[in-house]
């Protein structure tokens, strides 16, 4: 017991710095944003004098309702879109058998090797050619193509886990392939649809560089693009900014909160055997 609780001291005395660390950019942000615009840099860390006045200047400068709605819809069709596409391609490839299956696979790979600002001058001159350029439609396809070939790779890893005698059994009880996916593999691997999720959730919340290029009505932009408005030229009213900013992580930390254990689980699938 004395062994046990020296280790975990131990653990705690070098993880809480590291802790600390990571969230004093968070702690720095509410602050700032809860303090007076002329004691941004020669103040205390902590206000002396606390104020809404940024929350107030954020919500109507900026139309923030739009463009945070905006951001909500945009980011849950793409998560839906690329949960559809993930679950059922990575079903396919982890436990069917037809023909070119590690090809086509290793195609789709492939896709992962490109960094996205590689591709933005073709994207944007296919989705002119399509019809599809400043519009929200145009960017889900963007969103939902350009992150499925990710989600399926995590979801064959999860597919793969499970064992192949509860597939044969439900075959022998007449079910069909889609009756099997849908009542008998997609219970169990809800870890992984956790996982891929909070991963698409947070990186499509956050996305700028290809919303920003698409778009060009103000009116059809995300948060994050409207967001960096803010930031002027030769000043920056910190305060707003940060208030923006702290409004924008309230999902992300509602999504997170909401599926953290069935996350856990996901990324700890496989690390131990029976």
């Amino acid at each position: 017991m004395r062994t046990k609780w020296i280790g975990k001291s131990f653990a705690t005395f070098v993880l809480l710095p590291f802790c600390l660390l990571m969230a004093f950019p968070f702690v720095w942000m509410l602050l700032t944003s809860l303090r007076e615009q002329n004691t941004i840099f020669n103040g205390p860390i902590i206000p002396r004098k606390f104020t809404g006045v940024a929350y107030k200047n954020a919500w109507t400068s900026i139309d923030f309702p739009l463009h945070f709605w905006n951001s909500v819809w945009i980011t849950s069709v793409t998560v839906i879109g690329v949960l559809i596409f993930a679950t059922l391609s990575g079903y396919a490839f982890a436990k069917l058998d037809f023909p070119f299956r590690n090809t086509l696979f290793v195609l789709l790979l492939t896709t992962l090797m490109m960094p996205s600002t590689a591709l933005i001058i073709p994207l944007y001159l296919e989705l002119k050619s399509l019809g599809l350029l400043d519009s929200q439609a145009g960017l889900l396809v963007l969103y939902i193509s350009g992150s499925a070939p990710f989600a399926m790779f995590l979801m064959r890893a999860f597919f793969q886990t499970l064992p192949d005698e509860l597939i044969e059994a439900a075959r022998v009880d007449g079910g069909s392939e889609l009756t099997i996916f849908r009542r008998v593999i997609l219970p169990l691997t809800r870890p992984g649809i956790a996982t891929v999720v909070i991963f698409q959730f947070l990186s499509t919340w956050n996305e700028f560089l290809i919303a920003n290029t698409v778009l060009r009505n103000t009116d059809a932009l995300p948060l994050q693009p409207v967001l960096f408005t803010l930031m002027g030229q030769y000043s920056t009213n910190w305060p707003a900014l940060t208030a923006g900013l702290t409004l924008s992580v309230v999902p992300v930390v509602i999504v997170y909160v909401r599926m953290q254990r069935q996350f856990v689980a996901g990324m700890m699938l496989g690390a131990v055997k029976n």
